[in-house]
């Protein structure tokens, strides 16, 4: 089902929750009347839908899918206050509701709608997908599949994350009074150049694009510290494909989560490969991409 050639995007906005979210539909050239497979893209944390969501909608749209990236509530172009939260429970949610935009569409295949998360963006996918039968397949790439000792273990330890709760519980009250926000930089200058690869956010050719504000809402920590997505698993019954390194992201958290899910999984794993490169860089996009695409011809039934 590749196609290739002509890919244009498209501007769309539809509404979660009460918030108008705004997205790009990328198309796989002249759409003629036949209802095509669409998949839902989702990215990193505290990004934008320019960014690695863009990057791989374009690729599935390239194979033959309707693709969409957007912004999630409180982020670039969509709704939604305050700005830059990043809450695992309310992006789940603007996922399910991006899927039910698509089940609408006239040139989307209800019965052929998927999702495909990038890092964070993963498990916000999953927890959409069990709660919305309509995300038929999953593939996650570079997914970030925490589990709670790895969040311990990422913030510092409990004193560590018992602080940040304090301070988010804090920002939110601060919010609601004032209608202050608690706004820091979501990667602080140098902070992603400490490993390979990690030039993204800070290097105008990859991540750093005048859409992108590199913000965080320190009230985010109080929803996304508790969020377990390994508790979510064995809700899982779609097919899911996982592509992935040990050179990325707590790979071992990863290959636990898969033992744990209900549906059938299947895995790729890359050689050398870092979470960055999975973002932008040429040979991990390829091979990502096709290994979903192929995931999705496959579990969709387009065969």
């Amino acid at each position: 089902m590749r196609e290739g050639h002509g890919v244009h995007a498209q501007r769309v906005t539809f509404d979660s929750s009460g918030e108008p979210l705004v997205g790009d539909m990328y198309l796989p050239g002249p759409l003629g009347g036949a209802r095509r497979p669409a998949v839902v893209v989702a990215g990193a944390w505290a990004t934008v839908k320019e960014q690695m969501a863009a990057g791989y909608a374009r690729e599935l749209a390239g194979r033959g899918y309707l693709a969409l990236a957007f912004d999630f509530r409180s982020w670039g172009e969509s709704g939604g206050r305050p700005r830059s939260m990043e809450d695992p429970h309310a992006k789940s949610a603007d996922i399910v509701a991006a899927a039910e935009f698509l089940a609408g569409h006239p040139a989307v295949d209800r019965e052929a709608i998927a999702g495909l998360g990038i890092c964070a963006g993963s498990s916000y996918m999953v927890a959409a997908a069990t709660q919305a039968p309509l995300i038929k397949s999953l593939a996650l790439v570079a997914p970030a599949l925490p589990t709670h000792a790895d969040v311990m273990e990422n913030l510092g330890g409990e004193q560590s994350v018992a602080t940040l709760i304090d301070v988010a519980n804090k920002a939110r009250a601060e919010y609601e009074a004032t209608g202050r926000q608690a706004l820091v930089s979501a990667v602080p200058p140098g902070k992603s150049d400490s490993v390979a690869g990690g030039d993204y956010y800070t290097n105008p050719d990859r991540g750093l694009i005048p859409e992108w504000e590199n913000t965080f809402n320190m009230a985010s920590w109080s929803s996304w510290i508790p969020f377990d997505v390994h508790a979510l698993a064995d809700q899982l019954t779609q097919p899911l494909l996982v592509v992935h390194s040990d050179a990325a992201v707590n790979p071992d958290s990863v290959r636990e989560f898969v033992t744990k899910v209900s549906g059938p999984a299947e895995q790729l794993w890359l050689d050398a490969v870092t979470q960055f490169d999975f973002y932008d860089q040429t040979g991990p996009m390829t091979a990502a991409s096709d290994a979903a695409a192929a995931h999705f011809e496959h579990s969709l039934s387009l065969r």
